[in-house]
């Protein structure tokens, strides 16, 4: 047997077997070569696709910048109205001693106003661009990234204060996409849009509605009346249940015709609005949309969450449905010792804690801040009581539900509908 020949192209000697297995490697190694190079343009192009809004909102100025003088616009100013406030009403506008009071808070009224022009600049942006097609959880990432930005986040003294609500149809709150949620927004959907932002604990909670069918026209400009009508009741000294009297005769008033069918506008009943502390969402008095509730008073100083659902086609009460997407840390026991067994759960404590406190958070936030395979640890948080989940909240099944919500500062001298802006 004569001697082998010398494989063209690499040096030294070689067998047959030595020179095949080479040759293999060679083209291997091409092969995953040219597949990174394809892989990488295919994640350049969706990462280039995906970040093109960043760059945007990046060249924006956030609130604070564009007013450096801190003079943040001031809300709607109402004044209260007469015979809802026993008998100093018509002069709280000019009183000296409610003006020195309303100045004492004045820093609290700027940090309410600078959180109120941020929800403003985001919602216009928002309603630029939303439209069918578009997944659920792509809308309410580039709304956060446009908040985010306007807020001018920094930790816990500036930021978001609730994820992104984007309820849909039958589903009235507290629905945000998890990670990998695939649902897309559809040209029949009524969807909710509620968003929140604070500066300082301050927090803003101010919702809209998008549709984009006619036919859902009455049943938004209904809720959207019954909001306004709640808004203008409230005031120092007013009773609970008397917004929630007025909110209902204003949303009851209105019929809708559906498919052949006329549907009344249902209040839900089992949702409401909210007084708002610092860093607390709902800070423990509920203001009803349907006659019949408390007794309680309306008290100066006070921030109130005017909000109204309304269901066509459905019961008007929701129940916990789907997968839970919303958390919060219980406020009651955030300065108490809990033990937790699993090791996760305390690392995941301490992230809630530097993160978000007591503020809301969802499963997508944790995903962004680094967190994997958390689950279990934030069950056991949930379990002992530390974390409370809050589900969405549905009517029944081929209803559809309408949302519109203000934030209200009940002042010494008038009603601040901070979050007010020409929109509504």
């Amino acid at each position: 047997m004569g001697p082998k020949k010398q494989n063209k192209g690499k040096k030294g000697p070689s067998t047959n077997n030595g020179s095949k297995v080479e040759e293999d490697i060679d083209a291997l190694l091409a092969q995953v070569n040219l597949e990174d190079k394809k892989n990488q343009k295919k994640v350049d192009t969706v990462k280039e696709a995906g970040n093109s809004y960043l760059d945007e909102i990046n060249k924006l100025d956030p609130i604070d910048i564009q007013f450096a003088g801190k003079e943040y616009p001031v809300g709607e100013i109402c004044e209260y109205l007469p015979g809802k406030d026993e008998s100093n009403t018509l002069n709280r506008m000019t009183s000296e001693e409610k003006r020195a009071l309303d100045n004492d808070y004045s820093e609290m009224h700027k940090n309410f106003r600078r959180a109120a022009e941020s929800h403003r600049q985001t919602r216009k942006y928002v309603k630029s661009w939303i439209k069918p097609g578009m997944k659920m959880q792509d809308i309410c990432e580039r709304l956060e990234a446009h908040s985010r930005r306007m807020i001018n986040e920094k930790g816990l003294e500036a930021g978001l204060a609730f994820p992104t609500g984007c309820s849909l149809n039958d589903c009235a709150a507290h629905y945000t996409p998890n990670g990998g949620d695939p649902t897309v927004l559809q040209y029949g959907d009524v969807c909710k849009i509620d968003y929140g932002v604070h500066v300082d604990g301050r927090i803003i909670d101010c919702a809209f509605t998008v549709h984009f069918d006619p036919k859902f026209d009455v049943l938004v400009e209904a809720v959207k009346e019954a909001t306004n009508a709640g808004i203008k009741e409230a005031g120092i000294d007013v009773r609970l249940c008397d917004i929630g009297k007025t909110i209902e005769e204003v949303m009851s008033s209105h019929e809708v015709e559906l498919d052949g069918k006329t549907h009344v506008v249902k209040p839900i009943r089992n949702l409401c609005g909210h007084s708002i502390g610092q860093y607390r969402i709902h800070a423990g008095n509920s203001v009803p949309i349907v006659k019949g509730g408390p007794q309680t008073k309306m008290l100066e100083n006070e921030v109130y969450a005017i909000e109204t659902f309304g269901s066509i086609n459905g019961k008007g009460m929701i129940h916990e449905d789907m997968e839970c997407s919303h958390y919060m840390k219980n406020f009651d026991l955030a300065q108490q010792h809990i033990p937790l067994k699993l090791a996760k759960s305390k690392e995941l404590l301490n992230v809630i804690n530097k993160n978000f406190g007591t503020l809301a958070f969802c499963r997508r936030w944790l995903d962004r801040v680094g967190q994997t395979r958390y689950l279990m640890g934030l069950k056991e948080l949930c379990d002992k009581g530390i974390v409370d989940p809050y589900p969405p909240l549905c009517d029944v099944r081929g209803s559809f539900t309408a949302q519109w919500e203000h934030t209200l500062l009940l002042r010494p001298t008038c009603k601040e509908v901070v979050s007010r802006g020409e929109d509504y």
